[in-house]
């Protein structure tokens, strides 16, 4: 239902002809107010340096949305862009990283779409978080620490549940008991939103079994001796 070729208008008006460590979320409001969409309650999932399990979860089992699969994610993923003050106002050849200047027009989108993504949850609401890295599964530098969890409303959100996935073949850096997830924990409790924690959602995990189907974690009897 939404007017996609505004919407593209608006995207391109944002960032044209301005110099790409000048943008603010003036730019790009028009477009976030146009392109934004309600989320139902209890299907909101966000994810910290879990990027291809947490999709290839959505992409199987719809009842989840992460923010790449919103439309202000979607139409943005993977992408990098910029403006140039000469013509034709769009700089095709090189962009900023975030570490080069904070106000760039992706970091400026992301933050500002991972606000109203976290704004916009309601109920109970899942996180995926890697067990396998060794600077801890909860960082308070990423989007999902210094951003999302701080946008979630209390008032509107009453548990965050954390899916804490090992790599199969990997080492287990941290379980449910370790140190980030203990401040994670503090945090929100701080904030009156409970948490929960799980190891190895199976549901996840028999995706991680897909290209592990021997693995001894993807028996359907792990303990099982063959």
């Amino acid at each position: 239902g939404k007017d996609c070729h505004s919407i593209s208008g608006l995207l391109l008006s944002a960032f044209m002809y301005k110099h790409p460590c000048s943008m603010s979320e003036e730019d790009y409001q028009p477009l976030m107010d146009l392109a934004r969409h309600p989320i139902p309650c209890n299907k909101s999932l966000f994810w910290s340096k879990t990027n291809n399990l947490v999709h290839r979860y959505t992409k199987a089992n719809r009842d989840f949305l992460t923010l790449e699969d919103t439309l202000l994610g979607y139409i943005a993923d993977g992408m990098s862009w910029c403006g140039i003050s000469s013509a034709p106002g769009i700089d095709y050849y090189s962009c900023p990283k975030w570490n080069e200047c904070e106000n760039n027009p992706g970091s400026v989108y992301w933050k500002m779409v991972s606000k109203m993504f976290a704004d916009a949850a309601c109920g109970t609401v899942q996180v995926m978080l890697n067990g396998s890295i060794e600077n801890g599964a909860f960082r308070n530098g990423s989007i999902f620490g210094s951003i999302e969890i701080l946008h979630l409303n209390p008032e509107k959100v009453s548990t965050v549940e954390v899916w804490l996935m090992h790599d199969i073949e990997g080492t287990q850096s941290e379980s449910c008991a370790g140190p980030s997830i203990k401040m994670l924990t503090s945090i929100l409790e701080n904030r009156n939103i409970s948490i929960t924690c799980k190891e190895n959602h199976r549901p996840v995990q028999l995706l991680q079994c897909a290209s592990n189907p021997d693995h001894a974690t993807c028996r359907l009897c792990p303990y099982a001796t063959q």
